[in-house]
């Protein structure tokens, strides 16, 4: 194919990689590259996005930008450079919660670039409609923190699994389980320090009313106290995982979690 034009309707901006590059025969060697590279990058980036490594994830997005850059996909690399200053800064759940979108940006280019390559036909390029499952899931789980990241960050991962039902504090949390909700709770991932009602009351409210054996607890918690993790470990709860955590540890730690309930 290698027509211009295509390029352009899609957004590409081939004039200032012409600026880069010199001519289009240059261009065209050297986007054979690009293809192939963005695949193993994209690769690479959700592997150390799992995994919460954002040092090498940074050094990839970085890479990603500037090849981006030059083969004049604007859109991929504003997204690439945006995910870069977060994963410098260390920021884990933005990375997440945006990874999607990156990811979604990256295999557009790809499919241009096998289009203008010859690779794809252009008609086998379907826009790819998301359907929202609102399929009634059979079972819950409940994430009471005072964080908002965090909340979203866990709905994010689950949602396609479970029910998941937010609460900011614990008596949030304990409201919500009053109502009736906890024959179909498999899970609860509680956090230690919030405000009007600590993860502390929840758990003794969990003791109180013998639901340890009905409901499994695992807490989530950014205290630097070891005093108090010793002290959750009073309560027969499943485990406990330290802010900040990765995919992988709260994947892990959820999945240990809704084992007890079996």
């Amino acid at each position: 194919m290698k027509n211009q034009n295509y390029l352009i309707e899609n957004g590409v901006n081939v004039q200032a990689s012409l600026d880069l590059f010199g001519d289009i025969e240059t261009y065209n060697q050297s986007i054979v590259d690009f293809l192939t590279d963005a695949e193993e990058k994209i690769r690479l980036l959700k592997e150390y996005k799992e995994k919460g490594d954002m040092s090498n994830y940074s050094i990839q997005v970085h890479a990603l930008k500037s090849d981006a850059k030059y083969f004049g996909f604007d859109k991929l690399a504003e997204m690439a450079l945006d995910q870069e200053m977060k994963s410098k800064a260390n920021d884990m759940f933005y990375i997440s919660s945006h990874y999607d979108e990156l990811e979604e940006e990256t295999n557009r280019a790809i499919n241009i670039t096998k289009v203008y390559l010859g690779q794809l036909n252009e008609e086998d390029v379907k826009v790819e409609v998301k359907l929202v499952d609102v399929t009634p899931k059979d079972k819950t789980i409940l994430v009471v923190d005072d964080s908002e990241v965090i909340k979203n960050f866990i709905n994010k991962l689950f949602n396609d699994k479970y029910d998941v039902l937010q609460a900011n504090d614990g008596k949030e949390a304990i409201d919500i389980i009053k109502q009736g909700v906890s024959n179909k709770l498999v899970g609860v991932l509680l956090d230690l320090n919030m405000p009007n009602v600590n993860g502390f009351q929840v758990l003794d409210f969990f003791r109180n009313n013998n639901l340890f054996d009905k409901i499994p607890v695992s807490i989530i918690t950014g205290v630097g106290s070891n005093d108090l993790v010793a002290k959750a470990y009073d309560y027969p709860i499943v485990e406990v995982l330290r802010k900040p955590f990765n995919e992988n540890d709260i994947k892990r730690v959820v999945e240990e979690t809704v084992k007890r309930s079996l």
